[in-house]
């Protein structure tokens, strides 16, 4: 069975599901996008991550052609259509169809579709030797500039960025805001641990509010943990007990290494693999259920 997209208001095929050369998401990366996961025939938080699209296109004036009911639906729809009970879900929504200039007015209608494949991040050995990170020279987009609490799809900083981790040899980046603090990787929010205080760095410094970052700070608190948003530089992160990330489809993943400096004894720390460990007993719970059909 081919893959099935969910293209503006109906299923197509893949080879059906194109977007007009004169959509402003392509030609200016004008939209909005959210990546979700599916888990056993749940789709984890679900409500939350459409809250987080409808926040991003408000600030954008960008309406979404959908209500957030029928959105749920049409991810539903789309796992289902798929035959996928684990999955990655990636929801986009664009400008529209416009002209060459930059007038968003010119824009009519949103375009909108719905992805649901498989995706492996990372190789499972990531998750259990740990990632090798390097801190890179491209600053984070600066809050008031292109607020990265937006989850736009002009990801062009990102991108630089990762260009320079694969340059640099080591898995994943770093990225400095203009002050030099710590604010992100190119996909993924940064914790670290420090006895049982674990710290990740606060919305204004320029990071997106990750859907997982949430969880785990819950799962952090309930779990007997100081749980603290401030700023810090690398050298907290280079002294730290454990250094892990966090995201959608990365989930946890362990840090072992960071310009060069080894994070603890080297290996993924006990407090991580235990947040590990109880975020993958969370996930079937927390959610939008769908009967699951089973595509393996």
């Amino acid at each position: 069975m081919g893959l099935k997209i969910f293209l503006n208001d109906k299923l197509v095929d893949k080879k059906d599901a194109v977007v007009s050369v004169f959509d402003h998401g392509l030609l200016y990366g004008d939209g909005v996008f959210e990546g979700i996961r599916s888990y056993g025939g749940l789709v984890f938080k679900l409500r939350e991550h459409l809250d987080r699209l409808f926040e991003s296109a408000h600030t954008l004036t960008l309406e979404i052609p959908m209500s957030k009911n029928a959105l749920e639906k049409a991810v539903i729809q789309t796992l289902q259509a798929n035959r996928l009970n684990d999955a990655y879900i990636r929801l986009v929504v664009t400008r529209g169809t416009g002209d060459l200039g930059l007038d968003p007015r010119k824009c009519l209608r949103a375009t909108l579709f719905i992805i649901a494949d498989k995706i492996l991040l990372y190789p499972k050995e990531y998750y259990e030797k740990g990632l090798v990170l390097a801190t890179v020279p491209t600053v984070r987009n600066h809050p008031e500039a292109l607020n990265p609490q937006l989850k736009t799809l002009n990801y062009l900083n990102n991108i630089l960025a990762k260009i320079e981790a694969t340059n640099a040899g080591v898995n994943e980046a770093i990225l400095l805001n203009a002050q030099g603090y710590v604010t992100e990787c190119t996909g993924e929010n940064i914790f670290y641990v420090k006895g049982r205080e674990i710290t990740t760095p606060p919305p204004y410094v320029g990071i997106l509010k990750g859907i997982t970052r949430e969880v785990v700070m819950r799962l952090s608190k309930e779990n007997g943990f100081s749980v603290r948003e401030e700023v810090f530089t690398r050298h907290d992160l280079y002294t730290a007990d454990e250094v892990f990330l966090t995201g959608t489809a990365a989930e946890i993943v362990p840090v072992v290494k960071i310009d060069n400096r080894v994070i603890g004894a080297g290996i993924p720390g006990k407090s991580t693999l235990m947040l590990m460990k109880k975020f993958r007993k969370l996930t079937p719970k927390e959610g939008v259920r769908y009967r699951a059909v089973g595509r393996q």
